[in-house]
């Protein structure tokens, strides 16, 4: 690339054109040169502090220390299904169709009875648009951002199915209730099964 500039210097016409050319090209040498050094100072920087024992500890301090996050940070959902009237509308304001609801004509009263309220966080993307049109308020975006796993079932949650902390909105998602709710076959309304975890404990 430099030759061909050299070239064009040479050939041109115009020498205050043939200028700003060279000047711009240096200029842009300069800048990446520059930057890569900056960085690589960074990290240089950060391996020196973090070489010493004490110091590792207070920089890496997740997952003893959760991150800190702000107070509108948009983490997973936290669902109340205690409050949730089945109407459909964060399903369908769902950009990405990642809202399933599971639902039958209650035997008490009017309404519906939620059996299942599914999402597959493989493909939400975290917009909260399904928190807008909701008009009971019973889905909001948590503040936990780990939902580690060792496959992508793990990644789709029903939260008609988790403990009654997690289901109620009175606590957030964590890998461990989302495996607990994987081996669970009635929603937490019918109350079918003991939790599986209990159970090996008790034994």
């Amino acid at each position: 690339m430099l030759f061909g500039v050299l070239l064009f210097v040479m050939f041109s016409s115009n020498r205050q054109t043939c200028d700003n050319i060279m000047l711009n090209w240096f200029r842009n040498v300069w800048n990446a040169v520059s930057t890569v050094l900056r960085g690589m100072w960074v990290t240089l920087f950060t391996m020196g502090a973090t070489y010493e024992r004490k110091a590792f500890a207070q920089i890496y301090e997740y997952p003893e220390t959760p991150v800190p996050v702000k107070a509108r940070y948009r983490g997973f959902h936290r669902f109340d299904l205690t409050t949730c009237i089945g109407c459909e509308k964060c399903a369908v304001a769902c950009p990405v169709d990642c809202i399933y609801i599971e639902k039958e004509k209650s035997p008490v009263g009017k309404g519906f009875r939620i059996d299942g309220f599914t999402i597959d966080y493989t493909k939400c993307m975290f917009c909260a648009l399904c928190v807008e049109p909701c008009p009971v308020d019973c889905i909001f975006m948590g503040s936990n951002h780990d939902l580690s796993c060792y496959s992508r079932d793990g990644c789709v949650v029903d939260f008609a199915k988790m403990p009654l902390q997690t289901a109620w909105g009175q606590a957030t998602l964590n890998p461990t209730v989302v495996a607990e709710s994987k081996v669970l076959y009635e929603p937490v309304w019918v109350k079918g099964e003991p939790s599986p975890f209990e159970y090996a404990e008790s034994e």
